[in-house]
């Protein structure tokens, strides 16, 4: 059962929506002397970066095949939808989220969270890259020349 546990907290998903909430209301309750800044106009981005990585989840599922999460990669490379304009639009829900998180409780701790998920981000694509790349080769090749890997048309 530990391991079983621990396992889950591993599970990049739940770091993003579940444990970095909960680490963000933590420590601005212990910062702030008990009282939280809430900033209700950064939920939205909470919602839109939580449904983003739920819904492209289950289209990449049911375009590419495969499993959640990099464990079981894509039979098949997705290029429409999302995934016409982004490589990675569901990591970028997951950052979309954080910035969420930042902006709804003003929160400097959250903002540095978003940066180091940025950079732990960066890092994994590149190894998915190099998987894809190894798996797909010249298509997978040809689909990256086209699409940017974070913003689209920019980054």
């Amino acid at each position: 059962m530990t391991h079983a546990f621990l396992h889950w907290l591993g599970r990049t998903p739940v770091q993003t929506f579940i444990l970095s909430p909960l680490a963000v209301i933590a420590f601005e309750l212990i910062w702030r002397g008990g009282e939280i800044r809430f900033v209700p106009w950064g939920m939205p981005l909470l919602a839109w970066g939580y449904l983003q990585y739920r819904l492209v989840g289950r289209y990449r599922l049911q375009l590419g095949g495969g499993g959640p999460g990099m464990a079981a990669p894509p039979k098949r490379i997705v290029a429409q939808g999302p995934y016409r304009y982004t490589r990675n639009p569901m990591y970028l829900g997951h950052l979309i989220f954080m910035s969420g998180l930042a902006l709804t409780f003003w929160s400097p701790f959250a903002l540095l969270l978003l940066v180091l998920r940025a950079a732990w981000f960066q890092y994994r694509v590149m190894g998915d890259e190099a998987r894809l790349e190894a798996t797909f080769g010249a298509e997978y090749t040809a689909y990256r020349a086209q699409v940017k890997r974070w913003i689209p048309g920019v980054l």
